[in-house]
């Protein structure tokens, strides 16, 4: 049995062509900076199909088509077979694992003739319509472990098979789902925890080889402890309400450490990370004696977020060092100022860094960066293509197209929330969260403050598996939005 509360003559007459005109300039605008990326002095035609400028035409216009066929197809159909697209999807990228054809190292792409797919970039959609099908279910409670792990499952599987694929940036990219469960309900304590592990990778590497004062304490192990007991602390204060316990362990650690750090100084040196170790399993202890004392579980939780802290910074090193590809392990090091190595691993961002600060307040006009066209930039026209932008149409060019994107996010929020059922809330919200993951960390790598991953900026970077990927993201949700007023029964 159906209802509508408004008469729907037609998909276009619900359809949210605010987006639609921001998906359209994003559009205009990636071709321009394709444009002038890709050309070169002396080119005559960017309209020929033998320049990428050309080639980017036919994939906007066939992402235009696909997007008037997904908003041409009914709503229930999302719905109905999120399983089976995402089952499908996931076959293909177990058989990419298997491609004999690799790119850069990467077996992702699927080779068809002279057309070259990436199955990671559809499978986000596919991803997105699962997740949304198994949480809108009916009994599904995120707060119950079974359900939130199973809901994890979803988002883990397609990232271990693109990991399969020697695809890393691709993969990192599925993380961003976990910012729709937090909406959802997800404890804060699982984004605290992420954000922590962050904070004690960067702070206990960078600084690893640097000491204190005159003893031979790393600076970054002997300050990544101490955030461990002062976390644990106040963890205790915000799960357990107990301030008072919370201000014994913080005074108990600070009072311990600055007792040893004072004697290590002037009496005798010696490394205080021992005696900080000690006194976080002091910690360690009697917050597992409070819960066993108060049988209250959250004590448990604290006691394991602490030791996992403890493991996961140690074992960060040896991660870095043993585990991580070479030029993965130069990338960091290049962001964490490690290594200068401006020929090496950093020349990408250096050079991209140039042509962006070249282009001054108003940039240097279409067509005419030196720095593109001489070809200073690797992957200018893919994955660095926001230097394009900075290059020919400065600070306000950059300006505007960070406002474009920011005026879709905020666009994508006001539809999420809209939705009348939970479906469609969190497909718009793992829509949201791929775009604001892709482009926080490209622009952040072309401007070197993120790690460079090698994934493509929305819209701008050439090439047709990522638009048409963002294309399917984008128009399925705005086809959901568009039936939001038919109300089942």
């Amino acid at each position: 049995m159906e209802r509508r509360i408004d008469r729907q003559p037609s998909v276009l007459r619900s359809l949210d062509w605010w987006t639609i005109g921001i998906y359209l300039c994003l559009l205009a605008f990636g071709w321009i900076s394709v444009c002038g990326a890709s050309f070169s002095f002396g080119d005559t035609d960017i309209f020929s199909l033998s320049s990428r400028s050309g080639m980017q035409i036919i994939w906007i216009g066939t992402s235009i088509v696909l997007g008037f066929v997904l908003l041409m197809l009914d709503d229930r159909f999302y719905d109905t077979f999120a399983y089976v697209l995402f089952a499908a999807m996931l076959l293909l990228l177990f058989v990419t694992i298997f491609n004999p054809h690799q790119i850069k190292g990467s077996r992702s792409w699927l080779v068809l003739g002279p057309l070259r797919l990436q199955p990671a970039e559809f499978a986000k959609f596919a991803t997105a319509l699962a997740i949304a099908k198994f949480m809108s279910t009916y009994g599904f409670d995120i707060h119950r472990w079974k359900h939130l792990f199973a809901a994890a499952a979803f988002i883990f599987l397609p990232m271990l098979f693109i990991i399969g694929q020697r695809e890393t940036g691709s993969a990192l990219v599925y993380l961003s789902f976990f910012l729709m469960l937090y909406r959802e309900g997800m404890p804060g304590s699982f984004l605290f925890t992420g954000v922590a592990m962050v904070i004690y990778f960067v702070v206990g590497i960078k600084y690893e080889q640097v000491f204190l004062w005159d003893t031979p304490t790393s600076i970054g192990k002997f300050v990544v402890l101490l955030l461990v007991q002062i976390f644990t602390a106040v963890m205790v204060q915000v799960y357990c309400n107990d301030k008072k316990k919370t201000w014994l362990m913080i005074t108990y650690a600070i009072c311990t450490t600055l007792i040893f750090l004072l004697f290590s100084e002037f009496v005798i040196p010696f490394d205080i990370v021992w005696v900080q170790l000690m006194i976080s399993a002091g910690v360690i202890g009697y917050v597992l004696y409070c819960g066993l004392s108060t049988r209250i579980n959250n004590y448990f939780f604290i006691a394991l977020f602490a030791i996992g802290s403890i493991v996961f910074f140690y074992s960060a090193d040896f991660v870095l060092n043993n585990v991580m590809e070479p030029h993965q392990r130069v990338r960091i090091n290049v962001l964490l100022g490690l290594d200068e190595d401006l020929s090496g691993a950093g020349y990408n961002v250096h050079q991209s860094e140039i042509a962006i600060g070249s282009g001054g307040l108003q940039g240097k006009g279409f067509l005419n960066g030196t720095q593109t066209k001489l070809k200073f930039v690797p992957e200018q026209d893919t994955d660095f293509i926001f230097c394009t932008v900075g290059e020919e149409e400065g600070f306000m060019g950059s300006a505007g197209v960070l406002l474009l994107f920011l005026a879709l996010i905020l666009r994508l929020v006001y539809l999420a929330e809209r939705q009348p059922f939970k479906f469609g809330r969190i497909y718009g919200y793992c829509v949201l969260s791929v775009f604001l993951f892709h482009v926080f960390i490209n622009v952040g790598m072309v401007l070197g403050l993120t790690p460079v991953i090698g994934i493509p900026l929305p819209f701008f970077s050439y090439g047709g598996s990522s638009l048409w990927g963002f294309t399917f993201l984008l128009f399925i949700f705005l086809r959901i939005d568009a039936g939001r007023n038919l109300i089942r029964a």
